[in-house]
């Protein structure tokens, strides 16, 4: 009984800390989906593919989304034309780059400051660099699920004519481009796509006109939704990671996080299975401070905004299932190296 209690008390202390910071987060990502245009923000990228790469990174800190809302959003910029580099690199970085997760992550761990220097510095290091990667691969469609890469074609066609009135079909015939995704149970036999909702919201934001309570609505019913799926996450993570500390042996624990290898491969596998929202991951992560090393912790929070088990659910609706692996290898091979990297030498 003393255990339970140890675990629930556990729980709700995660829960009650980290929820702030998720509303917060879905808050700004569902009032950027109206304030931002993405057509005159891919204008703007550079065409090199370093630099792309780079840019694409650092557009997280304007789509403050964590991996469940950054997917719907890289597929609108893929669908728009942004060089493959770019949206390959803001797919990765996003859920880590950004305001709400660096502030989050200072407050966990205000005692060590370096944790979120090098996790800013780990995810862009690695963001870049498969940027880089896949920018070789100039048209996105290959790697695209097919129905996807014939839509994009189609569209290509459409906007090279240069007819605005196409121009508009192309963004009002793309909120349909994708059928599976994420869904919730809305009304009862009604099931409601989360990503279309998002693409609603950007097509309401290329209409000046619209009524300011049409647009109010949409990003209310925008945040509760996104509530109900991060929040529903976030409550099995706390969970999780209460039920680790209390009632796992703690002899388990200490050997696993005590090994320098054996505690990074430990975190790295536990960031992929829990798919906590990368808002409030840094939580999750202090509970384990004790027992395993600051280069497993950096690796947790490295790796696993950019690949876990929920991301991957979400990404096979863009990408196919062979671009998912070469993502999941290439990423755990540089997250390793680099958190070993800094296990030598820091």
């Amino acid at each position: 009984m003393s255990q339970l209690y140890n675990a629930f008390t556990l729980f709700l202390s995660l829960l009650i800390e980290a929820f702030p910071f998720l509303l917060l987060g879905v808050l700004l990502s569902s009032s950027l989906l109206l304030l931002i245009d993405e057509g005159r923000l891919i204008e703007t990228l550079p065409k090199n593919p370093f630099l792309g790469a780079l840019a694409g990174s650092c557009i997280g800190f304007l789509f403050p989304v964590c991996e469940c809302g950054n997917v719907p959003v890289a597929r609108r910029l893929l669908m728009q034309g942004i060089p493959t580099s770019a949206a390959i690199s803001f797919l990765l970085a996003a859920p880590t780059i950004n305001p709400v997760v660096v502030w989050s992550t200072w407050v966990a761990f205000r005692a060590q400051p370096e944790i979120v220097i090098f996790r800013i510095v780990f995810s862009l290091t690695i963001a870049v660099i498969m940027g880089c990667v896949f920018s070789v691969q100039k048209d996105p469609r290959p790697l695209l699920q097919p129905f996807l890469a014939q839509r994009v074609t189609r569209l290509r066609h459409q906007t090279s004519k240069k007819n605005l009135s196409t121009q508009k079909g192309f963004r009002q015939d793309s909120l349909t481009l994708l059928q599976s995704g994420t869904f919730l149970l809305d009304k009862p036999g009604k099931p409601l796509l989360i990503e279309g909702m998002a693409a609603s919201a950007i097509a309401l934001s290329t209409n000046l006109t619209a009524d300011s309570t049409q647009r109010l609505k949409l990003v209310l019913d925008n945040v509760i939704q996104e509530l109900r799926e991060l929040g529903g996450m976030l409550i099995l993570g706390s969970a999780i990671a209460a039920c680790l500390q209390v009632f796992i042996p703690r002899e388990i624990i200490l050997d696993l996080g005590h090994g320098t290898i054996s505690s990074i491969v430990a975190m790295m596998l536990l960031a992929a299975i829990v798919s906590i929202c990368s808002t409030v991951d840094s939580f999750f992560a202090l509970s384990f401070a004790s027992t395993f090393t600051t280069s497993s912790l950096l690796a947790f929070l490295v790796f696993g905004p950019m690949i876990d088990i929920k991301a991957i659910g979400l990404m096979l609706s863009i990408f196919k299932p062979r671009m998912l692996i070469y993502l999941f290898v290439l990423i755990a091979q540089l997250t390793f190296i680099l958190a070993l990297y800094h296990s030598y030498f820091f």
